[in-house]
């Protein structure tokens, strides 16, 4: 691990930020691993990052010295496209650039936020409400607005029946943001082992997805289906418990690819469909929603030399529900 990133010379609209936490996300351990393809190394992984800005470049005006701050999942796009233009750099159709493991405009290797400091053009970095508690805001950087992204464009609110395939750190933020959204919800997990955190965080149902019987008894039942899980499901099951015009969108990304029966999509007329992060300013709007709400992840926060461990346990799914990196343990 990395004790800082390599320091550029602040751009005009360069912000330097000091890390305060780090959220460690399944993203970082599928990259380190090299599950999702090649990978940079050397490399600092890290894209649920908050802190506090130390310096500015000399055009930035957007943030100053001593705001509270965060940076997610992206820090560039091409800016120009018709995608960003709109608002959602996240499907820039020059491709975002990443927040660690991709190249820059400027030719550079993104390093992330298991580090002291990070350099982040002013556009890329969000405001984080003093309501929210550091160590909980980071994981909103991703968790929190991957699953309120889809959330929000299906419109889940009163009147709609929102499911939640899985309850880990994707899938808790799922059901905290839908239930303060109005929506009912219900969480569909492999046991039954976090029904009473499932009911406490707004689920108004909790169905283990091991008993067969479940798929029988929730057919046809779901207006939205977010499936957080990063392995695969059993389409045809999933894809029959929605109702007239429902959706599954997938937020979760296995490395196996996932087979779609089309037959499954011709009943109800179901679509299948995928969500990635949210654009700037919608990730702006989810964290001023969860600061409104007070809605904030559950996190575990841990030292540096611990992110060994904490990658093993969350692969193992022992984690309630977010291990966050005291970056301080780094200085």
């Amino acid at each position: 691990m990395r004790t800082t990133v390599e320091r550029r010379n602040l751009g005009p609209r360069d912000v330097l930020i000091e890390i305060s936490y780090a959220g460690i996300c399944h993203s970082d351990i599928h990259t380190v691993r090299g599950e999702w393809g090649s990978v940079p190394y050397p490399l600092t992984v890290g894209h649920e990052i908050v802190g506090h800005v130390t310096e500015v470049g000399a055009e930035a005006g957007k943030h100053k010295v001593g705001d509270r701050v965060g940076v997610g999942c992206m820090v560039n796009s091409c800016r120009d496209c018709d995608n960003c233009q709109a608002g959602y750099e996240q499907y820039c159709l020059d491709g975002n650039t990443g927040t660690y493991a991709s190249v820059d405009r400027d030719g550079t290797v993104t390093q992330g936020g298991y580090s002291t400091h990070v350099v982040v053009d002013e556009d890329f970095v969000l405001r984080v409400p003093t309501s929210i508690p550091q160590e909980a805001a980071a994981p909103l950087l991703c968790a929190g607005i991957t699953t309120y992204s889809p959330l929000s464009h299906w419109n889940a609110g009163p009147g709609k029946r929102v499911a939640v395939v899985g309850m880990g750190g994707l899938g808790h933020m799922a059901v905290k943001i839908a239930a303060a959204m109005g929506a009912e919800v219900t969480v569909l997990s492999q046991t039954l082992s976090k029904k009473a955190d499932g009911e406490r965080f707004g689920a108004a149902h909790y169905y283990a997805t091991s008993d067969l019987t479940t798929f029988e008894a929730l057919k046809n039942s779901f207006d939205l289906i977010i499936n957080t899980v990063s392995a695969p499901i059993d389409m045809r099951s999933y894809l029959g418990l929605l109702r007239l015009d429902g959706t599954l969108v997938s937020v979760g990304a296995p490395p196996e690819p996932l087979t779609v029966p089309v037959f499954a999509l011709f009943g109800n007329r179901r679509s299948f469909a995928g969500s990635s992060i949210g654009g700037i300013a919608e990730t702006q709007e989810m964290l001023d929603f969860c600061a409104e709400r007070g809605i904030a992840p559950e996190v575990e926060v841990i030292d540096a030399d611990a992110v060994n461990d904490a990658y093993e346990r969350v692969l193992t799914s022992d984690v309630r529900y977010r291990f966050v990196i005291d970056i301080a343990s780094l200085r």
